[in-house]
């Protein structure tokens, strides 16, 4: 006891220096299960990560897709890592293979696949409050063997595109022909010469249209509603070499005097960035740049679907550009109007063994039915996460998400997210964010590690306040507008709850220092001090270099006022000789 009656405050046996180890599971080998596979291990000591992804290789998205037309409809040059520019892109918008390459050379490159256990899936997991640790169960999909895992750290890279469904449509399993999927796409279905239906105008749909109509005999384009078809987006570059807009090809000598000279290549670079990050005016709604993108656009449209005036009157939205995705659709406008296209704006009832039935009771006999419907993108779709008390992510959301900064939520220690709730981007560049993700993930594995702390969650009043600032914060954007859209849940009148609320350049910022008042601990043997350690540090104890901070590396050199011009050696020799220096 202490003099003042309190207890005496327990030492541990370790250094202030001393590092905790961490076990870290990471679920999804996409993008963001690639940028955890770098950045942990570069900054996080003591780490033992491991990466759990039920596909055959790694990819996410890029894996899975592999639909006639897939392609990335942001800028190659943009749609790639800061740290890591593949100045040999061959086109201006790069296709699913070019990309699934590039991220299997990132990941060649930066030795990632040592930490990843591909073709498992996870089917649970569950915070176990008195261990602190999260517990998983996993299955082997070769073998089906299911067994344990455990983890101090929980990280979702699984992505919001991630799980496929079939449309709910009646019928739809009795369809005598080929059925497939546009995220299951079957290789060996030929539609060369056959009559088609497409189901579906988003994003999928609109990149399969124009790949395939040149092949088939015939094509009913099933289009339930309106929807913005875009310009490329940051397009400008695309104007200068090709005046409709639509994608184009690098040349050799482009790509040979950007690697020849980086100069170059970054000043080519920054400018499409640049670009991209300048359209977040149009997200506020009533602005003067909504209003230009508006009228731009019907205007394009309207003059692309000039033959076939009918369609752009069905299609032409009453909502404005941004309230749900906008879709660039390099081709799509063109192949809307040509002579073996027909758009079907008629509701489907059924689908029958021979085609389609709409609502007034026709029927459109075809040989085979490409489903472009989309996924899941409600967040509660995913294996079931238990936190605290037993509370089951997906019914805590079931509503409306709540995080605190897209990166964690109340309730559910030692847990990050990449690609949750609230970390889509309306506009401006997604990958950079994620970048900053991993970076905000790496420091809080740190802040575990240096000062011994056991949990951390993010308080239920910060989760509160970035809910409410969300929600305020929509209000003055289209994205608010009703309109079906999956920012929203796939309602048409729901709360924002899939993007990021502001630019992608606010984001940046938001997450470059975190607030770790933002968080609640609990701490490695129930001490709030334990960070202090021994009254020892690690270079006490074993042989190190104990005047380490006299290395150039660790001094932190200020700023001069003498521009240089003071030689300390010569004026120290003067002083000690006894002359004053002026």
């Amino acid at each position: 006891m202490d003099m003042d009656g309190s207890p005496s405050m327990h030492i541990p046996n370790r250094s202030i220096d001393s590092v905790r180890p961490l076990k870290v599971i990471c679920v999804g080998a996409g993008i963001s299960g690639i940028l955890a596979a770098i950045r942990l291990p570069q900054r996080v000591q003591k780490l033992d990560l491991t990466i759990y992804d039920k596909n055959k290789d790694l990819g996410g998205t890029w894996f899975e897709n592999d639909y006639p037309g897939v392609a990335c409809d942001i800028p190659a040059h943009c749609y790639q890592l800061s740290f890591e520019s593949n100045k040999a892109w061959s086109e201006f918008y790069a296709s699913g293979p070019e990309i699934l390459e590039y991220w299997r050379l990132v990941g060649k490159k930066y030795g990632v696949r040592k930490y990843m256990k591909l073709e498992h899936e996870v089917l649970e997991a569950r915070w176990l409050e008195e261990a602190a640790r999260w517990a998983m169960k996993i299955k082997n999909t070769v073998s089906g063997e299911v067994f344990d895992d455990s983890a101090d750290v929980l990280i979702s890279a699984i992505g919001i595109l991630n799980k496929w469904k079939w449309p709910n449509i009646p019928g739809l399993h009795d369809f005598k022909g080929p059925l497939v999927h546009s995220a299951a796409w079957d290789h060996s279905f030929d539609y060369k010469n056959k009559d088609v239906a497409l189901i579906g105008s988003g994003s999928t749909g609109i990149q399969i249209l124009p790949n395939i109509q040149p092949d088939v005999k015939h094509v009913d384009h099933y289009v339930r509603g309106s929807t913005w078809v875009a310009t490329t987006i940051a397009g400008e570059e695309v104007k200068k070499r090709v005046p409709d807009g639509s994608n184009f090809r690098y040349s050799k000598e482009e790509i040979e005097e950007w690697t020849r000279d980086p100069k170059a290549y970054l000043r080519y670079r920054k400018a499409i960035e640049h670009e991209l990050q300048s359209a977040h005016g149009i997200t506020i709604k009533d602005s003067d740049a909504q209003k230009g993108a508006r009228k731009f656009f019907t205007q394009m449209m309207q003059d692309k679907l000039k033959t076939k005036p009918e369609i752009a009157s069905h299609m032409l939205p009453t909502f404005p550009p941004l309230c749900k995705r906008l879709t660039p659709g390099p081709g799509y406008l063109e192949a809307l109007v040509k002579e073996n296209v027909d758009v079907v704006i008629d509701p489907i009832d059924k689908v029958v063994p021979e085609g389609i039935q709409t609502k007034d009771g026709r029927i459109r006999p075809v040989d085979a039915l490409i489903c472009a419907t989309g996924f899941d993108t409600t967040f509660t779709n995913r294996f079931p996460i238990y936190g605290r008390h037993g509370v089951k992510l997906g019914d805590k959301w079931r509503q409306v998400p709540d995080t605190y900064l897209g990166i964690a939520t109340s309730d559910f220690p030692n847990y990050f997210m990449f690609a949750g709730p609230n970390q889509a981007m309306g506009a401006g560049n997604l990958l950079i964010f994620f970048e900053r993700v991993a970076e905000y993930a790496a420091k809080s594995l740190q802040k575990m590690q240096n000062e011994q702390i056991r949990t951390m969650t993010p308080t239920q009043r910060s989760v509160d306040n970035f809910t409410r600032f969300c929600e305020s914060y929509f209000e003055g954007t289209v994205f608010s507008v009703e309109c079906s859209s999956w920012y929203k849940g796939n309602s048409t009148t729901g709360k924002v709850s899939a993007l990021w609320p502001g630019s992608s350049l606010h984001a940046v910022k938001a997450l470059e220092n975190p607030r770790w008042e933002d968080f609640e601990y609990t701490y490695v043997d129930g001490e709030e001090f334990g960070w202090f350690g021994n009254g020892w540090s690690e270079r006490d104890r074993d042989d190190l270099d104990r005047a380490y901070y006299l290395e150039p590396d660790y001094m932190d050199i200020p700023a001069v006022e003498s521009n240089g011009v003071v030689d300390m050696e010569e004026g120290m020799r003067t002083h000690v000789n006894g002359v004053k220096s002026a």
